[in-house]
């Protein structure tokens, strides 16, 4: 009888050992460093294992594609340090020069292309200036302004809805200046991204829901969303691969692995040899066939599949639990900080990065049409992992500056060098302060 008793405590213990951890001050923060470090530990071993392989080394060098993410990595890293760091005021004072940025450098590479589709011009650069459909190059820098373009939303987009206060009940003062440029952002990302539209629509859903837009506003917004979509599917000149995508994935699984050399089914049909190859366990790390050039992409928006052959189930669960924790903690956040700007721009950094995890692992199991997104932190990508972990560095000062874990901090304070080293005290909430 007491040991039937003891079993039945036993997950109550486990749920109140859990509760007591959840109710720590500074859980947010530290629940958002591991699942992310764990996350871009968990790439670099699946960029490297999906890489180092002769048909990649093209230039001679097999480890070419992981030195690069090992580099973008560290910048990344340098970012996070840096956004966790900075206050509210400078990332607010950053919010409209961030978006200026994006616009100019998307309305450059896209004008480019299409002068170069045009005829306009014999080679699709102008000078040092050289555009490749997802991508700019400025000399020997690469870009993906598309990247750029969903932090700058972030940023200022909270900033706009925050200065609106409580006059986005009006229709009006809701469309100027969000709209417009809000409008023009999707056009320019979506022409040749339609994936990196998506997240951006995701962002901004997630903005003007935690800002407390009336919810009659969403309907009228999704309709407009769905023709703006639907527009860019079947745009001149990116109709053919995105039609192509979507008869693969409205195709019965049947269907598709039967299929023998068409273009159209051919990542999507790969892609499910290689998660049924795993099992449980996979067949280690490393010894996946599918980095050998019989599953496209492998290294970047395909990167989930050869988690699956690889590490199997469990490995994909782990992944699966690391991004459910990166919600929580991200949602937590927003829930927590007392500030307007704080909270959308936390709400919004999440939804981004779980949404874009979602369509890129719904597109490799089949359940969501393919995107071509890669999956943040684990995805081959320079640009995408540098501003991924800075919007999580951001997300890390927001969690240091909930009103529990201000006062916790403020109450213990580490040494002077640690707050030099890595970050100094978030200022105390307006309720704690003294009054002089």
């Amino acid at each position: 009888m007491s040991a039937e008793s003891g079993r039945r405590r036993d997950p109550l213990m486990w749920a109140a050992a859990l509760r007591g951890l959840l109710d720590r001050p500074l859980a947010s923060y530290y629940l958002l460093l591991a699942s992310s470090g764990l996350l871009l530990i968990i790439g670099l071993a699946m960029v490297f294992s999906a890489t180092s392989v002769s048909s990649y080394g093209s230039s001679g060098n097999a480890y070419k594609v992981i030195l690069q993410q090992v580099a973008a990595a560290v910048v990344g890293l340098a970012a996070f340090w840096i956004c966790q760091r900075l206050p509210r005021r400078t990332f607010r004072a950053l919010a409209p020069i961030s978006v200026i940025i994006a616009l100019v450098l998307l309305l450059v590479m896209d004008g480019i292309y299409v002068l170069h589709a045009s005829g306009t011009i014999s080679s699709p650069n102008i000078g040092p200036i050289e555009s490749e459909t997802l991508w700019l190059w400025i000399g020997p820098v690469q870009l993906q302004p598309s990247e750029l373009a969903k932090f700058a939303l972030v940023l200022w987009g909270a900033d706009v809805l925050t200065r609106k206060g409580k006059r986005i009940i009006n229709w009006r003062e809701l469309v100027m200046p969000l709209f417009p440029a809000v409008a023009l952002l999707f056009i320019l990302v979506g022409y040749n991204d339609l994936g990196s539209m998506l997240c951006l629509l995701i962002l901004f859903v997630g903005l003007l829901w935690a800002a407390g837009v009336p919810l009659r506003f969403f309907g009228i917004m999704l309709g407009v969303g769905l023709v703006g979509i639907a527009g860019l599917i079947v745009a001149p000149g990116r109709s053919d691969y995105r039609s192509e995508r979507f008869d693969a994935f409205f195709s019965a699984d049947a269907a598709l692995l039967a299929c023998k050399g068409e273009q159209k089914c051919y990542q999507a049909k790969q892609g499910l040899l290689a998660l049924a190859e795993g099992g449980w366990f996979g067949v280690g790390l490393g010894n996946g066939s599918a980095k050998w050039g019989w599953a496209p992409s492998v290294h970047n928006d395909f990167i989930f599949a050869l988690i699956a052959e690889e590490l199997g189930v469990v490995g994909c669960l782990v992944v699966l639990a690391l991004f459910a924790v990166l919600a929580y903690s991200g949602m937590r956040i927003g829930r927590r900080v007392a500030d307007p700007f704080r909270r959308m721009a936390a709400c919004a950094v999440t939804l981004w990065l779980v949404g874009q995890a979602v369509i890129n692992i719904g597109g490799v199991v089949k359940l969501l049409p393919i995107t071509g997104l890669p999956l943040p932190f684990i995805s081959d990508g320079g640009t995408a992992l540098v501003v991924t972990l800075a919007a999580v560095g951001m997300l890390a000062s927001f969690a240091r500056a909930e009103p529990d874990a201000a006062a916790a901090l403020h109450a213990r304070p580490p040494a002077k060098w640690f707050q030099l080293v890595w970050a100094p005290l978030p200022p105390l909430p307006s309720s704690s302060r003294r009054v002089p």
